[in-house]
């Protein structure tokens, strides 16, 4: 038996692989989710738990840091200092950082499972007044890939060991109640 025509044996299989081509851009399409705004939360031994976005973090106080980066050069970041994120979360400053509130400390989490720890006395203008940032720039510009969205920056540490990229969460914790 002939085929009476060539186009009629073809146009089943042409909406055939056009079936498969949309199928395959609307599956192409779907994994393509919006992420959600990256965040960095602070929680823990605190009056008021925070979830703050790039946004927030705009809109509060400001400071900029210099530090060298690993070939000798200058690297400026930008960010919001550490204090004053822990003020607005309740945690004990100034005149409140006495006895049991000595024992506090804050411990730094990166996405990576990275964990670092500071004493809120570290941070408290009353003792030790570092100068640390929640940084969200770097030389002007985003933190990106590794780096962020959001890294502390300590620069008066000797080693750069506790400057922790890609920072999820700040935990207060108090050892003595």
């Amino acid at each position: 038996m002939k085929p009476k025509n060539m186009m009629s044996c073809r146009l089943p299989f042409r909406v055939v692989i056009l079936g498969w081509l949309c199928a395959a851009m609307v599956s192409g399409q779907a994994g393509q989710q919006q992420t959600p705004p990256a965040t960095l939360t602070v929680s823990g031994d605190v009056p008021s738990r925070l979830t703050l976005k790039a946004e927030d973090l705009a809109k509060m106080p400001r400071e900029t840091v210099s530090i060298p980066d690993q070939d000798g050069t200058k690297v400026e970041y930008e960010g919001v200092p550490l204090r004053e994120i822990l003020k607005r979360a309740g945690a004990p400053m100034d005149k409140g950082l006495r006895g049991k509130t000595l024992t506090s400390y804050i411990l730094a989490k990166a996405q990576d499972g990275y964990q670092v720890v500071f004493t809120l006395a570290e941070v408290a203008p009353e003792f030790a007044n570092e100068p640390i940032l929640v940084a969200d720039k770097r030389d002007g510009k985003p933190l990106f890939g590794y780096q962020g969205p959001f890294r502390l920056v300590c620069p008066n540490d000797k080693a750069g060991a506790r400057s922790v990229r890609m920072l999820e969460t700040l935990e207060i914790v108090q050892l003595q109640k």
